[in-house]
C-alpha cells in the first residue's frame, strides 16, 4: 500500500469517528501535499487551522495512521503555500491611522467595540462556532462560504458576527465590510427605493468585501418580497466575486420556511455551525469574564448562583450582573451572596430550575455517584453515601428552594440540622475546592438537562 492509500484510509476512518459537520470542517480542507516512504506531509489553509487541528484531533489522525498502516509514519505539517500567495500583502498603517480608520468604519458598519474575540468565552457549547468563525476572520475561505451560524437567542451569535468584522478591519484595514440586521438591511431598502436611489444600495453592498448579515430569520415572516429578491441577488453577487458572506439565524437553513427555497438551498452551499445553550462552567466563565471588563472582582459563590439560576440566554445573566454592579455602585454595597439574592429577587424567575424536584436530584446525584437513591435516604455513615448525600441536599436547596425541614423528610427524616450542616459543607467545598466544585457543577448541568 502507497502512502497516498495510507492517507486516504485515514480519512476514511477519522470519518466513522467523529461527527460528518467536524470531519468537512477539520479534514477535507486536508491535502496531501507529499509523500515517501517514512512520511506524510499534509498542507492546511492557515496556521490557526493547523493550531486547532494539532489541539483537539491530533491523536485522532496519528491513530489512524498507524492502524491504516501498521507502522508508525511521520507527519510533516505545511501551511499552505498557495493560499499565502493569494493573499495580498497590506501595510500595516501608523497607530494614528489605524485609530482613524478604526473610528470611521465602526461607525458606518455599526460594530460593537466590545464584540470582539478576545472578549468571547469560548465553550464546548460554542467551541465550533468560534473556531470558525476565527477561521473565516483570519482568512477568507471559498470552503466556508457562506458561514452560516445558528443558535437560540442570546447565545452569542450577535458577538461571534462582530468580532469577525473586528479581526478582518485589524487585518486588511477594509472600508468595505457591511453589517446589518436583516431588519436594517431591509429598512435601508425600503428607504433608497423611496428616494430613487437603488443603485447606491447595489453598489454598497455589491462591492463589499465582507458581509455580515444578523438574524435572517426576521425574513422568514410576512412578504418581503422586494427584499428577499435583492438580497438574493446580492448574495449571488458576492459569492461569484469570491467575497466572504455570513450570517446569523435561529433556526437551521431548512427551517426557515417562510424563505424561498433558493435562498435556504445557498444557506446550505458553505459551512454550517450551531451554538448551543452554555452549561453551568461556561456561563460561571462568562460573568466571570463580564465582571473583569468592568474590573470587578465576583465571589466564587455569587458566580455559582448567577449561573445556576440564570438561565441558558447570556444576555440575561449579563443583565443581572449589570444590575449588580450598579447597585453595588450606586450604594456603596460590597458585592455578597445575600447582596446579590436581595437585589435579583423580584427579577430571576428561572422555571427550569423551579421544575427539579428533590426526588429528580436524588436520582441524579445517585446515578452520578453510582449508588442507589435509597442509599442517600439511609442512615449509613459509609463516606461513599456522606458526601453524596450531602450535595444532593445542598442542590435539593439550592435548585428547588425547599425549606430545611423538607429535605430532612426526603432523605430519611433527616433532622434539619443535618441538612443545614450538609448545605454549609458543600458551599465551603465549592467556594475553596476547584475538584469539589467541578463536581457540583457537572451534577448541576445534569439537573438542568433533565429538568
Amino acid at each position: 500500500m502507497n502512502v497516498g492509500e495510507v492517507w486516504k484510509k485515514c480519512l476514511e476512518s477519522i470519518r466513522g469517528q467523529i461527527p460528518s459537520q467536524h470531519f468537512d470542517t477539520w479534514f477535507k480542507p486536508i491535502v496531501l501535499a507529499g509523500i515517501n516512504e517514512t512520511s506524510l506531509e499534509l498542507e492546511v489553509p492557515n496556521r490557526f487551522f493547523l493550531e486547532w487541528l494539532k489541539d483537539h484531533y491530533l491523536a485522532v489522525i496519528n491513530e489512524a495512521i498507524k492502524k491504516a498502516s501498521q507502522r508508525e509514519y511521520s507527519v510533516i505539517w505545511r501551511v499552505g503555500k498557495t493560499s499565502a500567495q493569494r493573499t495580498p500583502h497590506v501595510s500595516l498603517p501608523s497607530p494614528v491611522q489605524a485609530a482613524a480608520i478604526a473610528e470611521r468604519v465602526l461607525t458606518n458598519t455599526g460594530l460593537n467595540p466590545k464584540c470582539t474575540f478576545e472578549n468571547f468565552v469560548v465553550g464546548k457549547d460554542n467551541q465550533l462556532a468560534h473556531a470558525a468563525c476565527l477561521a473565516v476572520a483570519n482568512q477568507f475561505s471559498n470552503r466556508y462560504n457562506p458561514l452560516f451560524v445558528y443558535g437560540g437567542v442570546g447565545l452569542g451569535k450577535t458577538h461571534l458576527l462582530q468580532a469577525i468584522g473586528h479581526r478582518v478591519l485589524e487585518r486588511t484595514n477594509s472600508t468595505k465590510i457591511c453589517y446589518y440586521t436583516s431588519e436594517g438591511f431591509m429598512n435601508e431598502f425600503v428607504t433608497v427605493l423611496q428616494r430613487g436611489k437603488i443603485d447606491d444600495f447595489r453598489n454598497k453592498f455589491r462591492r463589499a468585501e465582507l458581509l455580515l448579515i444578523d438574524d435572517v430569520q426576521f425574513w422568514a415572516g410576512g412578504e418581503k418580497a422586494r427584499t428577499k429578491e435583492e438580497f438574493f441577488h446580492t448574495f449571488n453577487a458576492l459569492y461569484e466575486a469570491h467575497k466572504q458572506i455570513v450570517i446569523t439565524s435561529d433556526k437551521f437553513p431548512k427551517d426557515l420556511y417562510g424563505l424561498e427555497e433558493r435562498l435556504r438551498s445557498r444557506f446550505e452551499m458553505g459551512l454550517i455551525v450551531d451554538i448551543q445553550p452554555p452549561d453551568t462552567e461556561t456561563k460561571m466563565a462568562i460573568l466571570q469574564k463580564k465582571a473583569s471588563l468592568e474590573s470587578i472582582m465576583l465571589p466564587d459563590d455569587v458566580t455559582f448562583f448567577l449561573a445556576s439560576v440564570g438561565g441558558s440566554n447570556v444576555r440575561d445573566l449579563e443583565g443581572y450582573l449589570a444590575r449588580i454592579i450598579a447597585v453595588s455602585s450606586l450604594t456603596g454595597t460590597e458585592i455578597t451572596l445575600p447582596m446579590v439574592k436581595e437585589t435579583l429577587k423580584n427579577i430571576i424567575k428561572d422555571n427550569k430550575v423551579k421544575a427539579i424536584t428533590v426526588d429528580g436530584v436524588q436520582k441524579v446525584v445517585a446515578s452520578f455517584f453510582n449508588i442507589k437513591s435509597g442509599d442517600l435516604k439511609s442512615k449509613s455513615r459509609v463516606q461513599n453515601f456522606v458526601l453524596p448525600r450531602q450535595i444532593a441536599m445542598y442542590l435539593a436547596r439550592e435548585c428547588c428552594k425547599s425549606s430545611f425541614p423538607e429535605i430532612g423528610a426526603a432523605f430519611g427524616n433527616k433532622d434539619h440540622s443535618t441538612v443545614i450542616h450538609a448545605c454549609n459543607k458543600v458551599k465551603g467545598l465549592v467556594e475553596k475546592n476547584p475538584e469539589q466544585r467541578k463536581v457540583v457543577i457537572s451534577i448541576k448541568n445534569l439537573l438542568e438537562k433533565s429538568g
